[in-house]
Parts: structure tokens; sequence; C-alpha cells
């Protein structure tokens, strides 16, 4: 059987974003944590831009100021994704 990791986390948060399905978007971004796998710069942008697809932009802030707190390093992707 095939075992989640990090990047079928980060390509599922990615399909997410192309439907605009931000709230399925934050559940998997949140399944990884509780996996115990660390989110991406990769897979943040993602989530944060399925937000925006949504005018959900209170929502990608709150989730770009996570990056900020966590050990992922903000990138040139996620600060155009929060201003978009």
């Amino acid at each position: 059987a095939l075992e989640p990791n990090v990047t079928s986390y980060s390509a599922a948060i990615s399909a997410c974003e192309k439907c605009a399905e931000w709230q399925m978007a934050l559940m998997l971004l949140a399944a990884m944590w509780q996996a115990r796998f660390e989110p991406t710069a990769i897979s943040y942008s993602a989530a944060i831009s399925a937000c925006e697809k949504c005018a959900e932009w209170q929502t990608a802030l709150d989730l770009f100021a996570t990056i900020s707190w966590s050990a992922l390093k903000q990138n040139i992707v996620s600060y155009n994704t929060a201003i978009s």
C-alpha cells in the first residue's frame, strides 16, 4: 500500500488550489502536521493560493503569518501569493 508523504500531500494541496477548494487545502495542511510531516513552502503557497482564489484573504494572511513562526523560510512565491 502507498503511504502518504510530503510530496503526495503537497500535490493534493496543489490540486485543491487549482479547484479553489480552500477548505480541503487547509484540512490537508493540518493532516500533514498530524501525520508528523512538516509542510514545505510549496505546501503553504498552494494553500494560500487556494484561499486567495476564493477571496478568503484573511485566512490566506493568517496562513502566511504561520510560515513566519514555523521553521520554513518565506520565499518569493509565498510573498507573491499572499499579496495577490
